[in-house]
């Protein structure tokens, strides 16, 4: 792989790193209980940081497959989750039907509408975003 490609690479891996730091932050430290859609947003997000890590050691995209599959189903879970938040008529389905804690619970809201569903929507956008982009340039090489 070429420099570019590397620190595409990077930053992808360096996106995983500091979504899976987020989310302890608010969980031990904030004291902040996940719900279950947050749960399988971790399930979807922490495991990236070995997957792109790895195929960043190795200097081969290859290796990070299942990272634009994790990623695909991450932007789905968490842009659900910000739905549940956000539109009425789906704030009943985040309610008590969601576990203990329940899925429209805001325990972050910055400007309005950046949550920590938000949050992690974007960082499993960027990840996929990044991920196809060093796939096309890898074709076209």
């Amino acid at each position: 792989m070429d420099s570019k490609k590397d620190t595409l690479l990077f930053i992808i891996w360096a996106q995983s790193l500091v979504a899976m730091l987020g989310s302890l932050f608010y969980s031990e430290v904030m004291d902040y209980i996940p719900c279950e859609l947050c749960w399988y947003q971790r399930i979807l997000m922490y495991p990236l940081v070995l997957i792109y890590g790895y195929a960043l050691y190795k200097k081969d995209i290859r290796y990070a497959f299942p990272g634009i599959i994790m990623s695909g189903i991450g932007i789905l879970v968490s842009g659900y989750h910000y739905l549940i938040q956000n539109v009425p008529s789906l704030q009943s389905a985040g309610g008590d039907a969601c576990g203990v804690v329940p899925c429209n619970a805001i325990y972050v809201d910055f400007l309005g509408f950046i949550t920590i569903p938000f949050q992690a929507f974007v960082a499993f956008l960027v990840i996929f975003s990044l991920h196809l982009a060093l796939i096309v340039q890898q074709r076209r090489a």
